[in-house]
């Protein structure tokens, strides 16, 4: 998401070697992303070779940039309070 929110589409092999996955892997994750609503996934030709991009729709765009705000919030320090059940946890070796 974060290479395609910067771009309007992206073809599947430079994203596939942007991010360091193999085909299958990146095949997978577009998919879900797709079924999400989060990516549309185009099919077509250059010249006479098939090739698919990949562009962010957006809904991927808006929640991305959600997720990007809840992490400089994280970084800052400035989250929400974690529930009850989290602080509740013990944390040493006996727990």
């Amino acid at each position: 998401m974060a290479a395609l929110a910067s771009a309007e589409r992206l073809e599947f092999r430079f994203v596939r070697d942007a991010v360091e996955i193999n085909d299958s892997a990146l095949s997978k994750q577009s998919a879900a992303l797709e079924e999400a609503g989060l990516v549309e996934v185009e099919k077509g030709y250059l010249g006479k070779r098939p090739r698919t991009w990949l562009k962010a729709t957006p809904k991927g765009r808006e929640v991305f940039q959600e997720h990007c705000a809840g992490l400089q919030a994280i970084a800052r320090g400035l989250a929400v309070d974690p529930p009850a059940e989290v602080l509740d946890r013990p944390t040493g070796p006996e727990g």
